[in-house]
């Protein structure tokens, strides 16, 4: 039986390579994991291509909502663009309309703009008001996955709607849980929702960093942890 894939998200060079070294399968490339991830920097995703295993990039120009304006939508395809010439996998892309739907329109220039690369609908899809609608819309534009916490602050309390994502979905995108999930809890999630991927964080509070208190994020800075990456890996291959 084929193991479960291992997506891990990371904002910093070092905790790329952790997760390379701690066995993922494929890292999520952000900035300001602690904002939810936005686009990294371009010297990040150049370090990130030298890497043996696959990056998808978070095109997310700021925090907050997925309405963007037209400036913001100028700099995420300019953004896409350094991923391209980066030689990466793929992006990480949402667009919100004002109703809360995705922004078919926005999304279809934004997917253009990828061509070849691999495309992932992040967890814009936990807000819109239809999930199954938004997951046929990201079917329809090319999507191969979709980042989804069942629309749960933690995946674990969305289980039942991520299985019917599974369900629903019928093979033709695939639906990759996120949000909480770790190895204590990843073996009965994959049993309950069937899916083939997950993604996380496998994060630890970062050492040492007590006297910069006033430049960390409030609840402190965050790194990636290769053994938490290793122990997700036994559970998912178990």
């Amino acid at each position: 039986m084929t193991s479960v894939q291992l997506e891990v998200c990371v904002d910093t060079i070092d905790g790329a390579i952790a997760a390379q070294n701690g066995g993922a399968d494929r890292i999520e490339l952000c900035s300001a994991l602690s904002e939810g991830g936005l686009t990294p920097s371009a010297g990040l995703i150049v370090a990130a291509a030298k890497l043996a295993i696959p990056s998808y990039v978070m095109i997310r120009p700021r925090c907050g909502g997925f309405n963007f304006s037209d400036a913001e939508m100028r700099v995420m395809l300019d953004d896409i663009a350094t991923v391209k010439a980066a030689g990466l996998a793929g992006v990480v892309l949402g667009v919100q309309s004002p109703d809360g739907t995705l922004d078919k329109s926005a999304l279809a220039t934004l997917c253009d703009a990828a061509g070849d690369l691999g495309k992932t609908l992040h967890r814009v899809i936990d807000i819109t008001p239809n999930p199954f609608d938004a997951l046929d819309d990201a079917i329809s534009l090319g999507f191969e996955r979709v980042l989804t916490s069942g629309g749960a602050a933690k995946a674990v309390d969305g289980a039942e709607t991520v299985k019917k994502m599974v369900d629903h979905a019928a093979g033709r995108i695939s639906i990759m849980p996120g949000s909480g999930l770790s190895e204590d809890n990843i073996s009965k999630f994959v049993a309950q929702t069937g899916v083939t991927e997950v993604h996380a964080s496998c994060a630890i509070p970062a050492k040492g960093e007590e006297s910069f208190s006033n430049f960390s994020p409030p609840a402190g800075r965050k790194e990636t942890c290769s053994n938490k990456v290793k122990q997700m890996k036994r559970e998912l291959s178990a």
